[in-house]
């Protein structure tokens, strides 16, 4: 490069020093000269542009080399079976569970309250890339169905509500009450136990009455009476939620809350807390029976290991659990059913609010043993479909997640497995059987 770049100067340097002779400059060569120097950079331009045209050719040989080396490339396998599945999307005014779309894996799908799932609960990522059964929607759930208005009231269908257009001399959101125009819904009238005379004095020649707290005057000014204010009514009519949690009582010129049997009161007044019978020894379960305490109440259990079949047994190692006596070496069936049987009791407050994960399900190998490397879940018994989902949370645990809201009083059961494989060979199997108890009370 840089050789070529000294050629270059000299030739310009030789044109501009023959082109000032030729203007008539003094000490230039004779004209022999000056042709001997043309002919000279003439060859010498022959000689470059020989050079470059052998140095095009070589580069065009090379790059035809190349393009040939990379068309015998060994191309990617195009019918190579896919390892996953297309993305998939909640359902309109539903919830979809699961994440993974590989080989194998499962997705949930459960729809909003006021509307019903059409389609499969469950879609699983199939071999060939494609998800198994139709797609999942969710559709409206007609609100006035139930014909919820009472009193020739006619019903409004709404999204995921309705509204009742009552008939002359009836309301109330269904109807329910008939219309009045005196005396006002939260005074008690007629019962002399709610009414005070009031306290009256003359000022100014004029007389002035008034009542008690929680009294309001009632009648005419010759005749007039203090009748209770009944606050629970007057809290439920102003739309402010709820003065008790469970119960208000009104009482002459004041009002308590109460709560349920089994409940007790909380000191700020208006909450309720459940008496927990089995810690207060509150319970009448008889020996060889585990009191399990729920809301509003308890139970007396004692769970029992499946039944003795062919050579398959078991036998109890703890009050809630049950494990399975050796195998005989042969016996395929045997080794295929539940190593361990667990039991458990859940209790919840009705409707509680969902997604709500419930239960978690684990392994733990033994000391110097190697645990299993691959781990599966799911739902295998119980009178709870569609209510519950099972999904992994992690590589080793599995998580069951309530998926519907429970109005209680309920007892629901769900059967969850947990199948160990090592290097894709099925090692052993677990059970646990979910007892869920929904109390009649959301709190």
């Amino acid at each position: 490069m840089a050789l070529s770049v000294l050629r270059s100067s000299l030739l310009l340097l030789c044109l501009t020093t023959i082109h000032t002779c030729l203007g008539g400059g003094q000490n230039c060569m004779d004209k022999h000269q000056v042709v001997g120097v043309l002919r000279q950079m003439e060859k010498f331009l022959k000689g470059q542009e020989m050079r470059f045209t052998e140095g095009l050719r070589i580069m065009k040989s090379k790059l035809a080399t190349l393009q040939n080396s990379v068309s015998k490339l060994p191309q990617a396998d195009q019918s190579a079976a896919p390892s996953v599945c297309p993305s998939l999307e909640a359902p309109v005014h539903g919830r979809k569970f699961g994440s993974k779309y590989f080989i194998g894996h499962e997705v949930h799908f459960t729809c909003s309250h006021g509307y019903h799932l059409v389609g499969p609960e469950t879609r699983v990522c199939q071999e060939n890339g494609s998800w198994s059964g139709l797609n999942t929607i969710c559709k409206d759930v007609s609100e006035c169905s139930s014909n919820p208005c009472q009193n020739g009231g006619t019903c409004v269908d709404g999204v995921n509500q309705y509204r009742c257009t009552c008939s002359q001399s009836w309301n109330g959101s269904n109807c329910q009450h008939q219309t009045q125009t005196a005396p006002p819904e939260w005074s008690v009238m007629n019962d002399p136990a709610f009414s005070r005379r009031p306290r009256c004095a003359k000022v100014d020649r004029a007389q002035h009455c008034s009542c008690d707290a929680g009294f309001h005057m009632s009648g005419t000014s010759d005749n007039s009476i203090c009748q209770d204010v009944n606050e629970c009514e007057v809290y439920r009519l102003d739309q402010g939620g709820k003065l008790c949690v469970y119960e208000c009582v009104n009482v002459p010129g004041s009002y308590h809350c109460s709560c349920p049997s089994h409940y007790k009161l909380l000191p700020d007044g208006r909450s309720c807390e459940d008496v927990d019978e089995c810690l207060t020894q509150q319970h009448n379960c008889s020996r060889g029976k585990t009191c399990i305490n729920t809301g509003g109440g308890f139970q007396c259990v004692s769970p029992e290991c499946p039944r003795s079949h062919s050579n398959i047994s078991y036998v109890k190692t703890s009050p809630f659990q049950c494990e399975r006596n050796p195998c005989p070496m042969e016996s395929r069936s045997c080794h295929l059913a539940p190593k361990t049987v667990s039991f458990h009791y859940l209790s919840l407050p009705s409707n509680l609010q969902t997604p709500a994960t419930l239960f978690r399900m684990a392994t733990a190998a033994a000391p110097g043993r190697p645990g299993p490397d691959s781990l599966r879940f799911g739902i295998v018994g119980g009178n709870s479909r569609g209510m519950f989902v099972m999904q992994r949370s992690d590589r080793q645990t599995g998580e069951l997640i309530l998926v519907q809201r429970l109005r209680g009083p309920q007892d629901i059961s769900v059967d969850v497995d947990m199948s160990e494989y090592s290097d894709r060979t099925f090692q052993a199997k677990h059970v646990a059987k979910v007892h869920v108890l929904v109390s009649a009370y959301n709190f």
